[in-house]
């Protein structure tokens, strides 16, 4: 049997998170037209006849300076020092930029065999030849195919790749995992997506969720929940509670549906936001929501 750990690399937006959703047939990762809506290392497991691969999704590999973008390029890149193969999602409808260059050196710097999955290939204006052209001569660059993590085209064949690259072993996780994020984790993923899809492009940066409390009821039949969203600013409070405390209401509607998925009892959110001056620039909190 095949055992490998598949480290997921690419710039913001290439459709790391889909992907991973796609390959191990379950939402794992979450999901936003915002860039860098994953921020940790996110563990999807799919386990098949031909073995498991432990795929890793990491944030999206965006040079900057800002302390937040800093850390998130630390996952990205410690990520790869762990892996067995090297998952590179390259956005075939955007040429290649200077976070190409980066990744690529940093490829070369870990020496581990990669796969390049072209992603977007069912939309006009795609260019697998594009990519290919620019990513064929690297040494460490095994197999290059052009996929659709929306219409799950081409993931055959990325499934085959990888394999191929696998090492024999055993597998790391019973058959029935596909994923191993602690609960308060999840729901904490969960909400935060439902955030994110209601806000401008802007806020969803300035957003993260603090769960404060998840307790099963005396028959253990209702989980009662207890979360916060966090922003920035006061006046970020009002776009996320909307009118009347419309918008707030369908975050703690639309998240609670999916959380209760996750469990086998009946959920009830009690959802509140509240302010955090500058916590993005706060090293030892991000040291905790991001690892």
């Amino acid at each position: 049997m095949k055992c490998a750990t598949v480290s997921i690399i690419g710039r913001p937006s290439a459709g790391k998170s889909t992907l991973l959703n796609a390959l191990c047939k379950a939402k794992v990762s979450i999901t936003a037209p915002s860039p860098q809506t994953t921020r940790n290392s996110i563990r999807g497991i799919l386990t098949e006849e031909a073995g498991q691969l432990i795929f890793i999704d990491t944030p999206g590999y965006h040079l900057s300076e800002k302390v937040l973008n800093q850390r998130l390029i630390s996952i990205a890149e410690s990520s790869l020092a762990e892996s067995d193969i090297i998952l590179y999602v390259v956005d075939a409808l955007r040429p290649p930029g200077s976070e190409e260059d980066a990744i690529l050196t940093l490829l070369r710097s870990v020496n581990r065999p990669c796969v390049v999955a072209a992603n977007k290939m069912d939309l006009p204006g795609a260019s697998y030849e594009g990519v290919r052209t620019f990513l064929q001569h690297d040494p460490n660059i095994r197999h290059i195919l052009g996929v659709s993590a929306m219409d799950e085209s081409g993931l055959e064949e990325l499934k085959e790749a990888l394999y191929s690259l696998a090492p024999e072993g055993e597998m790391l996780y019973p058959e029935e995992f596909y994923t191993d994020q602690p609960p308060e984790f999840r729901v904490s993923e969960i909400i935060r997506e439902k955030v994110v899809n209601r806000v401008t492009q802007e806020l969803p940066h300035s957003v993260y969720i603090d769960i404060a409390d998840m307790e099963l009821d005396d028959d253990q039949q209702k989980m009662w929940i207890r979360a916060f969203i966090i922003v920035e600013r006061e006046t970020q409070v009002g776009i996320i509670v909307g009118k009347k405390g419309s918008g707030i209401q369908e975050i703690r509607k639309t998240a609670q549906k999916e959380i209760a998925k996750l469990f086998p009892y009946k959920i009830h959110l009690d959802l509140r936001v509240k302010t955090q001056s500058k916590w993005r620039n706060n090293t030892k909190l991000l040291k905790r929501l991001i690892y």
